[in-house]
């Protein structure tokens, strides 16, 4: 008796908008919005996920703009750039795995990295002399998140930034004379990000910066726990 062939496995720029990754990114988009608000807010006005704005806050700090921290920006994109390297490293490590294994490894990592911060931070609190510490934390588990999103190459959903998917919403939109291309997608990427960013920034104002790293580690880690392709 003869097997029906098997489904081939859909690449990440063939990956529909109801794709289990599709919606595990979405959802990662909103940890990275809980993240940035922890460490713009809780220290010292330094991006962790969107590295953009570190490379901007450097050139403020160096103009002597006041709140801002150069050597907080540049740790930040130090351990990003490790992060992202430990991705591509670890996606040759896995060439030959599943997709599913080797996502939930990377996120399992990543959520490890986050929970050494949150812990620091119920330790210590977020605004402390371990500022650096955490910086680095966070930016090695953005940058390792950032690498293996690259590597899984799903259109619009980066995670971390969202410039290129705000230009493709207007770029691709009717009144440019486009089709509206995958707009649902970006959309709910920018929705996802602001889902993440008002509750994380809330929590930090409040005085409550570790909570909110413990709620992006709860993320992290269910998405890891329940993620399956079928």
């Amino acid at each position: 008796m003869s097997t029906a062939p098997s489904r081939p496995v859909p690449t990440g720029a063939e990956i529909g908008d109801g794709h289990p990754l599709t919606v595990s990114l979405l959802l990662l988009t909103v940890v990275s919005g809980v993240v940035d608000a922890v460490s713009y807010l809780g220290l010292g006005h330094v991006f962790t996920a969107n590295m953009t704005g570190n490379v901007v806050v450097v050139g403020f700090a160096i103009a002597g703009a006041p709140g801002f921290s150069a050597a907080g920006s540049l740790t930040s994109l130090g351990a990003f750039l490790v992060g992202s390297a430990w991705a591509g490293r670890l996606a040759i490590r896995h060439r030959h795995s599943t997709r599913p294994h080797w996502f939930r490894t990377a996120l399992l990592l990543e959520a490890a990295l986050q929970v050494g911060a949150t812990a620091i931070g119920f330790a210590v609190g977020v605004r402390s002399n371990t500022q650096l510490v955490l910086i680095s934390l966070l930016g090695l588990s953005m940058g390792l998140r950032n690498g293996t999103v690259r590597k899984l190459a799903v259109p619009d959903i980066s995670t971390t930034v969202l410039t290129m998917t705000l230009t493709g919403i207007a770029a691709d939109s009717s009144l440019a004379g486009g089709n509206s291309t995958r707009l649902r997608r970006r959309v709910l990427a920018v929705a996802a990000m602001i889902a993440g960013a008002a509750p994380g920034a809330a929590l930090v104002l409040h005085g409550h910066g570790a909570w909110a790293l413990l709620l992006a580690v709860i993320m992290v880690i269910g998405i890891a726990l329940v993620y399956r392709e079928h």
